[in-house]
């Protein structure tokens, strides 16, 4: 899904991950729901901060799948949330921050919040990429599972 880059752009993508994630079976509301929006909101906010390029778009992909299960039994599903924008240059890095900064603790929530995350090079630009473990409670739906958002930074 591509985004203008902007706050509102921002805005709209962390809308559209929970209601997609309801779709999903992940209830509004829950645990997971709130942390994936916080997440894919922290994400897209540093895209459109510090990724901006004018003319360029911010693009989101949003998977949820269940790993195989090396038993056969369903295994526990997890979230991955992709940023990508139009530049390399300056990349992501999780820095301690002073109490007293207004700004720069989105990237420590999303360390916090993710299973684990990191930095992927393209050919234009960057992604960012975070992975979310869902506990199975976390879910409605026995069968959890889809993708939102092929393609690249515009």
């Amino acid at each position: 899904m591509f985004f203008t880059s902007s706050r509102r752009g921002a805005r709209l993508a962390r809308r559209l991950v929970v209601r997609r994630l309801e779709e999903w079976g992940i209830p509004r509301g829950s645990d997971a729901s709130q942390s994936l929006a916080l997440i894919a909101g922290e994400l897209a906010a540093n895209a459109v901060s510090h990724g901006h390029v004018p003319g360029r778009h911010f693009h989101l992909r949003l998977s949820v799948q269940p790993p195989p299960g090396t038993d056969g039994r369903r295994a526990p599903a997890s979230a991955r949330i992709e940023v990508s924008d139009a530049r390399d240059e300056r990349r992501p890095v999780l820095h301690d921050r002073d109490d007293e900064a207004e700004g720069g603790r989105g990237l420590l929530l999303v360390d916090a919040l993710a299973s684990k995350w990191g930095v992927a090079e393209r050919g234009v630009g960057k992604t960012v990429w975070c992975e979310y473990a869902l506990a199975s409670e976390e879910c409605r739906s026995q069968q959890v599972t889809g993708d939102s958002g092929a393609g690249d930074a515009r």
